[in-house]
């Protein structure tokens, strides 16, 4: 092989959710038996890290370095607080963003919008599960040729760079799902498949029943058919049962299709109105949103619309979950912070006083427009 004008570095590039990792072995320097070689993660930053950087300029982004904050600056100090901001770029390109950031011997590349991130609006989608799954077409196949193109130029400049594709999703007749799952038992330090062995081995008499009580009060059994609702369409689904890790369960949906799902939601028996939809959180979630909306822009008549489906005359006064420190509020359903009272959470006493129960003091209920 011709590697005339190549670098010799040695990593992987692997993809996952809407995103692109770069790992390479960092060797410490003769006589230091950990960390990393500062020249070392100088030319890393400068031969990989940059050269990102630039293809994403060739391909149309703009990659901007974020700002030092005063709060970095005051807790870390000014050197270490301008090294973090050299380390990170923001990144745009139309309604696509994406964070780019090193860190030792491993580079992050994640892309995100808000387009359509129905969970997690907040913080310009980053936090939104599911991230390409939620991608309208186009930013999805913009987010693909992005990070091939990447992909691409890493392993053709670089003479030891490999593609590892374990976290990309698993084409139709590649493996089973219980093949699959299989998989996952053999690379477990935890539970290796064998119920009987795994109980012998941790002297347990069975296991213990916050891993196995189901949503509907009985004990899960290893191997047995459950009923859940699917995250994503609101409806029933139904599967075989298999003990993962901790309250854990894998669900083998098909040949090829499988799940992992707490033991709290699952069901021993059919649920109720198999046929319909069922997304009680997301529902609040996107009405208390609603209503911030319409008080925003002084629409009131609707904005009490919202109000009395979301929360009837007789439930008592509302909530904000407030955090201490810094009064930032909680957002709905849990989910994101914000500074505005108009655009929190509104909780009800019991669900405000469950929060701030288990905060350790941090978090306190503040009464809505009080």
């Amino acid at each position: 092989m011709n590697t005339q004008g190549r670098i010799d570095r040695t990593g992987t590039v692997n993809f996952h959710d809407a995103s692109l990792a770069v790992w390479e072995d960092g060797t410490p320097p003769k006589g230091q038996s950990c960390g990393l070689d500062p020249i070392w993660e100088r030319d890393f930053k400068r031969q990989v890290f940059a050269r990102i950087v630039q293809t994403l300029n060739r391909l149309g982004w703009t990659c901007a370095m974020p700002a030092i904050s005063d709060h970095d600056v005051k807790h870390y100090g000014g050197d270490v607080a301008r090294w973090s901001s050299e380390s990170k770029r923001y990144c745009t390109k139309g309604d696509l963003k994406a964070d780019l950031s090193v860190s030792g011997r491993h580079i992050e590349f994640k892309m995100f919008q808000t387009v359509n991130a129905p969970d997690r609006p907040d913080h310009e989608g980053r936090y939104q599960f599911n991230k390409e799954r939620h991608m309208p077409y186009v930013l999805r196949l913009e987010m693909e040729r992005t990070r091939s193109r990447i992909r691409e130029y890493l392993c053709n400049v670089f003479t030891g760079y490999t593609y590892e594709d374990k976290y990309r999703p698993r084409k139709p007749l590649d493996l089973t799902a219980m093949q699959q799952i299989q998989k996952h038992y053999e690379e477990s330090s935890h539970f290796k498949g064998d119920l009987e062995s795994y109980l012998k081995r941790n002297k347990y008499p069975k296991l213990p029943a916050y891993n196995t009580k189901s949503a509907d009060g009985h004990e899960l059994q290893h191997g047995q058919r459950v009923w859940f609702r699917d995250r994503y369409s609101g409806r029933a689904a139904t599967g075989i049962a298999l003990y993962n890790i901790n309250n854990m369960w894998w669900v083998v949906t098909g040949r090829y299709d499988y799940t992992n799902v707490a033991c709290f939601e699952l069901y021993t028996a059919p649920p109720d109105n198999l046929r319909g939809r069922h997304f009680p959180d997301r529902r609040r979630k996107r009405l208390e949103q609603e209503l911030a909306k319409a008080t925003a822009a002084m629409q009131f008549e609707r904005a009490a619309v919202l109000r009395d489906v979301l929360f009837p005359p007789g439930i008592g006064p509302l909530f904000h979950v407030r955090r201490k420190n810094d009064g930032v509020f909680w957002g709905p359903g849990s989910c994101g912070y914000t500074k505005d009272s108009v655009r929190a959470g509104k909780y009800t006493r019991d669900e405000a006083e469950r929060i701030t129960r288990h905060s350790n003091k941090e978090l306190e209920a503040v009464e809505v427009c009080s």
